[in-house]
């Protein structure tokens, strides 16, 4: 994460109506001097403010703010679909931890989360990566790769063997320094093959990506399937 720190503070919109839970959030934002440590500068504001500053890229959402729910993040979605969602929802709840992450949530922790956790799991996103629970990313994927009615398009990208590899991994939630282990080359080389990968598919992060390959036509090109299906029936045996 070395690469992302920098002398300016990150600014990070926090969005929390119930005024104890905006003070704890607040926690995330201290010691941000701290070396080692990416600086953090909160930017507090109703939901129309923090939607309407352009230059925001990053969201703390506390989910329970809004009787939406999943609506809220939607609507962010929609009318700002860079912004990073950083969500914080009920503990135990799977099904809204999936959709949260499918509407667009980089990551997601419940409320029994520390400031430390959080504050790890804002850092973690601002190095471009998601932090959630493996099982919900492992749920998600099964859910993609059981999707039959995708929408997509049938034409599949030429894949390289290397970037085969590399998609497999991501598919079973591997990071990058767990990819590069597994296959034996270093961390950037990773990001290079995840930067095509996107380019090829047209999408601009992981969960997109995983999106993208509900598409059995790229799956078959990376020949997943049958391995997918053979771990399944290991897992069931074992």
């Amino acid at each position: 994460m070395g690469s992302i720190l920098n002398s300016e503070p990150v600014r990070v919109g926090v969005l929390a109506e119930d005024p104890l839970r905006l003070e704890g959030l607040a926690g995330i934002f201290e010691g941000g001097n701290v070396e080692g440590r990416v600086p953090l500068s909160p930017v507090v504001g109703n939901f129309e403010e923090l939607l309407a500053d352009t230059t925001l890229q990053y969201l703390l959402v506390d989910l329970h703010s809004f009787t939406t729910g999943i609506g809220a993040l939607e609507v962010i979605r929609r009318r700002c679909p860079r912004m990073r969602l950083i969500v914080i929802g009920p503990e135990g709840d799977d099904e809204l931890a999936l959709k949260s992450i499918i509407a667009g949530a980089r990551a997601y922790l419940d409320l029994k989360a520390s400031p430390q956790t959080v504050r790890q799991a804002v850092e973690v996103v601002i190095s471009g990566s998601i932090w959630a629970p493996r099982r919900l990313l492992s749920q998600l994927i099964d859910r993609l790769l059981r999707s039959s009615d995708s929408g997509l398009s049938n034409a599949s990208p030429r894949l390289t063997e290397r970037e085969s590899q590399v998609l497999e991994l991501i598919l079973l939630a591997r990071s990058n320094r767990e990819i590069a282990q597994t296959l034996g080359i270093e961390e950037r080389t990773v990001q290079t093959h995840v930067g095509r990968l996107m380019r090829k598919t047209g999408t601009d992060n992981r969960i997109e990506l995983l999106m993208h390959v509900t598409d059995p036509s790229l799956l078959n090109a990376a020949g997943i399937p049958e391995r997918r299906k053979g771990d399944r029936r290991r897992s069931d045996n074992g």
